[in-house]
């Protein structure tokens, strides 16, 4: 096998100590790839462009993970995972299901993703901790999002559950790679579910625990506050679940969002080469991956609130129960606002589709990122408002 790549021109040093796994077809790792020394290959969905660099620093094991054309991966570990032209990660990279790194967008060592989106540009230094969440703004390689080194996104409560994504920015306007970017200064962190506006400056050493609705916002940590003690049942919610039910269905109508652009906008461009191909299904898949996760994670959640109000027994009185009880009687209807969601069809009208068979069909060179830089106002403007359509129908749902 390792033979049949070095003959057609993938580059393998110490081909002796790389392994490609039974499974993997060899035509969909592309001439000019260069794999290093230790690597581990495996999985059938398993795709590698060309002028992709794998391993230079560490071994690095990919299993179901696509990477477009001049990806490049320090080291690390990769599972259905899908990295799109020019990204990048560091050595001890660690990136599971539902992870989606679009086009240069790129992370430093020791980070680890696990149902990310990092939309293109989006920039995150070392000893990050970044699962559950999706990231846009920017409009280039020297204007784009950042995350700091040694920040964590919290996405475990203390009463057990993962309904705690965070929206940076949001799709609908972050596609368009023409909005402020957002930056998280190093040594903090945040408290998901937040949603954090466009054009937001958070500083070094801040914990986020609230939303930024406002754009071009500064946010600085006060003075450390004092530590207190008191009694405290995890199994028992004392916040407005209601409102952690909203952003989960704000958080999914994003996603369905992105679907619906990579179906009619990106697709008729990606499409074009064998790697774009492979990319933009495994994007696909990742978004799937993403939408079944939060919506399990949001019925969990719902079995929590139950127990809670079991828990609290008569002494479950008050606002913060009211929203329990309010959740708890809404879940078959918002249950079915989902699955109905899901099943939807988000093509734009005949005119937004004018718009983008004309965007695409004017990008020769295969690239998505110049296809939307060379649209017109106009065009950002009607397709934007397509996809913040397709958010509020979800949200909508609550």
């Amino acid at each position: 096998m390792k033979k049949t790549l070095a003959e057609k021109g993938v580059v393998i040093y110490a081909s002796d100590t790389v392994f490609i796994g039974k499974d993997v077809d060899l035509t969909r790792i592309e001439a000019g790839a260069i794999i290093y020394p230790g690597c581990r290959i495996i999985g059938r969905h398993t795709y590698i462009g060309a002028g992709s660099t794998i391993g230079e620093e560490s071994p690095v094991t990919i299993k179901n993970s696509q990477l477009g054309y001049n990806v490049r991966i320090a080291g690390g570990f990769l599972e259905n995972t899908t990295m799109l032209d020019g990204s990048s990660a560091g050595d001890g990279f660690h990136s599971r299901f539902g992870t989606l790194i679009e086009e240069f967008a790129n992370v430093a060592h020791t980070v680890g993703l696990k149902q990310t989106i990092l939309m293109p540009y989006v920039t995150a230094g070392s000893l990050i901790n970044f699962c559950d969440v999706l990231m846009a703004g920017g409009t280039d390689s020297q204007n784009h999002s950042e995350v700091g080194s040694s920040y964590v996104h919290f996405n475990f409560t203390p009463h057990q559950d993962k309904a705690t994504a965070s929206l940076l920015g949001d799709v609908p306007r972050g596609v368009m790679l023409d909005q402020r970017p957002i930056f998280l200064g190093g040594q903090g962190g945040m408290v998901g579910p937040r949603h954090v506006e466009f054009g937001t400056t958070v500083a070094a050493g801040s914990i986020l625990r609230h939303d930024i609705v406002d754009e071009n916002t500064l946010v600085i940590a006060g003075p450390a506050a004092e530590l207190h003690s008191c009694e405290y049942e995890p199994r028992i919610f004392r916040n407005d679940t209601v409102k952690i039910a909203q952003k989960c269905l704000v958080y999914l109508g994003n996603i369905a969002a992105l679907q619906a652009w990579y179906k009619y906008f990106r697709s008729g461009i990606m499409q074009r080469s064998k790697c774009g191909r492979a990319c933009y299904d495994g994007a696909l898949a990742r978004l799937e991956e993403v939408w079944d996760e939060r919506v399990k994670r949001l019925e969990q959640l719902i079995e929590k609130v139950k127990l809670s109000l079991k828990f609290a027994g008569e002494n479950a009185t008050g606002t913060s129960f009211d929203s329990q009880r309010k959740l708890v009687s809404l879940w078959h209807e918002i249950k079915s606002g989902i699955a109905a969601a899901e099943q939807k069809d988000t093509s734009p009208d005949k005119d937004i589709l004018t718009l983008i068979e004309e965007a695409a069909g004017r990008e020769t060179e295969g690239s998505v990122i110049n296809a939307v830089k060379n649209m017109d106002n106009r065009t950002r403007r009607c397709l934007t408002e397509w996809l913040m359509n397709i958010c509020n129908e979800v949200s909508s749902i609550l």
